[in-house]
Parts: structure tokens; C-alpha cells; sequence
């Protein structure tokens, strides 16, 4: 929540689709993904409140809005859309690296784009997974020649 709110107007790039986290955890800048939809809505917001440094200024223009807003704000949102599961700025960030795994990126990247020092902090992801195992095809069953097979066994049992 922390990098959310300290995030300036100058550190979305739409060119490269990134958002620079400067001084996140560890006290490092780093980079991470601009969704599409995400610059959408951002670039609704910009016309609409014009922020000059800070994304989500504060009352005070010169400052950011607090961290406390921020997930006043967001849990507004979650009640507004009816979620009515635990979940927190945390969550997101949680979300976000689970379905990156599960869309096959690999361990090292979501590592980079989360802002680990260490691998072992981004390993905890895999156990996350671990709970969608049985969704997971053997690949040898995704081969075009088994399935060639499978369809020629049940033609031959009829």
C-alpha cells in the first residue's frame, strides 16, 4: 500500500508498459507490469484530476495520500463490489504473483517484478499453486499423437 501511495505521476511509462517502485521494499528501485487496462483507467483519472507529482495526491497537494486512505479506499471498493472474503492491499500483491505463476511465467521474474531479494520469499507462490495441481494436465496428455490415440481406441470399442 506503501508503494502505491508513494507512486509519482512520472513513474508509469505507457511506452514500456512498466510502473517504477522507487524505494520499495529493500530500499531498491524496480519495475514492474502496466496492465492495458490499468493505463485506461489511469489515463481516465489523470484527465479528470490532473495530479502534477504525485499519482494519488494528498489534501495536501505537496504530500501523497496516506497509506491509511489508500486502504480505506480500497476497502470501500471491496464492499461496493461485494466481496465479502479477508483481503487487503497484501492480497493483491499475493494475487497478482499467483496467477503470474499460473500463467507459466517463470519463479525468477515474478521475483524481479515483486521486489525479492531472495528466491526463497517468492518460492512461497509455488505452494500457493500446490492447490491447483489437479487442474494441471500430464503432458504427455497435451501430445497431438495421444489424443490421435484415445480417439482411435473409443472408435474402435463402439
Amino acid at each position: 500500500v506503501t508503494e502505491t501511495a508513494q507512486l509519482k505521476v512520472i513513474d508509469i511509462d505507457s511506452q514500456r508498459m512498466t510502473i517504477r517502485v522507487e524505494q520499495s521494499k529493500g530500499r531498491k528501485d524496480r519495475y514492474t507490469l502496466l496492465s492495458e487496462t490499468l493505463l485506461e483507467e489511469l489515463r481516465v483519472y489523470y484527465k479528470q484530476y490532473r495530479p502534477q507529482t504525485w499519482l494519488f495526491p494528498g489534501n495536501d497537494t505537496g504530500n501523497h495520500l496516506t497509506s491509511e486512505t489508500l486502504q480505506r479506499i480500497f476497502n470501500r471498493a471491496k464492499k461496493k463490489a461485494g466481496i465479502r472474503k479477508p483481503a487487503t492491499f497484501h492480497t493483491l500483491r499475493h494475487s497478482f504473483a499467483t496467477h503470474l505463476l499460473e500463467a507459466g511465467v517463470n519463479l525468477f521474474t515474478i521475483k524481479e517484478l515483486l521486489g525479492h531479494k531472495s528466491i526463497q520469499t517468492t518460492l512461497i507462490y509455488l505452494h500457493i499453486q500446490q492447490r491447483h495441481a489437479g487442474n494441471v494436465k500430464s503432458p504427455l496428455d497435451l501430445l497431438p499423437l495421444s489424443k490421435a490415440r484415445r480417439v482411435k481406441r473409443q472408435g474402435s470399442k463402439r
